[in-house]
C-alpha cells in the first residue's frame, strides 16, 4: 500500500511542478525570490523558465544554503515567520512551493510577500489541499488527514496508519506542518490582504491518475495559486 501511495504522490508532485512553471510569465532579468529555496535545484528551474539571473532565496537549513549558493543564488538565512530581509517593492516574482503549510505567523508571511513585491508583481504559492479525496477519506476514518501527520519532530505520520512518513523523523521543527488550506481558504487568505487572484491549478487525484486533479481542482492533492499585487 505504501508503494502505491508513494507512486501516486510522486506523479502528483511532478504535475504540480509543471503547473507552477505554467503559471510563470517569462520576463528577462526580473527579480525572483524563492521562499524556502532548499538546495536551489528547483529555484534554478524557475529562473530558467523566467530567463533571469537575478535569483534570491531565503532558507533556514545551513547545508542547503551552501549548495544553493554554489548555484549563484543569493541566499539569506532567515525565519520566514519574521520580516523578510529585503527592501519593499523589489521583486517581480515571489515563489513558495510546499512552504506555507510550515508557517506559524501567516499574517506576517502574507504581508511580507506583498511588501517585497513590486506593484503588478505576482506570487505563486503551492501547497497541499485539505479537501483532497484522500484527506477526506482519512478524516472519515477518524485518522489524521495525510497532509497533517508531520506535526512533531521526533515522529512522522502521527495519527494515520497509511501515512508515507509514518515512524520516520525529520528532526527539524521547520519541516513540521502547521496549517493545511482548503481550496477556498487559500484563495480568501490572499484576498484578505488585497491580492488579486489569478489562475489556480490542481494536481493529483488519488486513487485516479494525477491529471484528474486539473479537472476537479477543489479535490486535488496539490494546489498552485497565482496572486497579483494590485
Amino acid at each position: 500500500m505504501k508503494k502505491i501511495f508513494s507512486r501516486m504522490y510522486e506523479n502528483a508532485r511532478r504535475l504540480n511542478d509543471r503547473n507552477i512553471l505554467k503559471l510563470l510569465q517569462k520576463k528577462s532579468d526580473c527579480n525572483l525570490l524563492d521562499l524556502g529555496c532548499d538546495d536551489g535545484t528547483w529555484t534554478m528551474q524557475l529562473a530558467n523558465m523566467l530567463d533571469t539571473k537575478n535569483i534570491f532565496g531565503i532558507e533556514v537549513v545551513d547545508d542547503r544554503i551552501k549548495i544553493a549558493e554554489s548555484k549563484n543564488i543569493k541566499v539569506i538565512k532567515s525565519d520566514l515567520n519574521r520580516t523578510f530581509p529585503y527592501e519593499s517593492d523589489f521583486f517581480d516574482v515571489v515563489h513558495a512551493n510546499q512552504v506555507i503549510e510550515h508557517i506559524t505567523n501567516l499574517d506576517n508571511f502574507i504581508k511580507e510577500i506583498r511588501r517585497v513585491l513590486k506593484p503588478g508583481g505576482y506570487a505563486i504559492i503551492s501547497t497541499e489541499n485539505a479537501s483532497s479525496w484522500h484527506n477526506i477519506f482519512a478524516s472519515i476514518m477518524g485518522w489524521q488527514i495525510f497532509s497533517l501527520t508531520n506535526v512533531i519532530c521526533i515522529k512522522g505520520g502521527i495519527g494515520n496508519p497509511w501515512a508515507l512518513h509514518r515512524g520516520t523523523s525529520s528532526g527539524l521543527e521547520s519541516w513540521t506542518h502547521k496549517t493545511i488550506f482548503n481550496y477556498l481558504g487559500l484563495i480568501e487568505i490572499f484576498e484578505a490582504y488585497q491580492f488579486v487572484k489569478g489562475d489556480i491549478l490542481g494536481s493529483g487525484y488519488h486513487p485516479l491518475p494525477a491529471m484528474f486533479g486539473s479537472i476537479d481542482k477543489r479535490h486535488a492533492h496539490f494546489l498552485a495559486i497565482k496572486v497579483f499585487k494590485s
